[in-house]
């Protein structure tokens, strides 16, 4: 019945901020933005065929962001490898909030945040790890 997941939605407090550190310092590229009342609305990032993570402004009332009663945990992206992913978002003056480790399913994951406080976890898919072989 479920064919994949199409996109993880995100409020953002700046939304020029969180599309320069989506775009710029992550490399996701703007695939499109819809607009309402003649306003920008969303925007779609292109994580992969058919993979997006969409922006929305913050609504009123919505500031300052709280995870106090959220269910959101973090957003993983699975990257090629970690090490060459850390250094690039690093070298864009980009703090990592955990440097490469290896998790208890063995794969490999390091972490950051982005400028609303939402927590990424990259991953790097171990052959051997649970995921790769479910």
């Amino acid at each position: 019945m479920i064919k994949s997941i199409a996109h993880a939605a995100l409020f953002c407090a700046d939304i020029e901020r969180s599309l320069n550190f989506y775009c710029e310092i992550l490399g996701l590229k703007r695939a499109f933005e819809l607009e309402k009342d003649g306003k920008p609305y969303l925007f779609y990032l292109k994580v992969a065929d058919g993979q997006f993570i969409e922006l929305f402004f913050a609504r009123e009332g919505m500031l300052p962001f709280s995870r106090k009663n959220c269910s959101f945990a973090h957003l993983c992206l699975e990257v090629e490898d970690i090490e060459a992913a850390c250094a690039a978002i690093t070298a864009k003056g980009y703090p990592l909030t955990q440097q490469p480790k290896q998790g208890m399913d063995s794969n490999w994951q390091a972490w950051l945040d982005d400028p609303d406080g939402n927590p990424i976890e990259l991953m790097q898919i171990n052959p051997e790890s649970p995921q790769a072989k479910a």
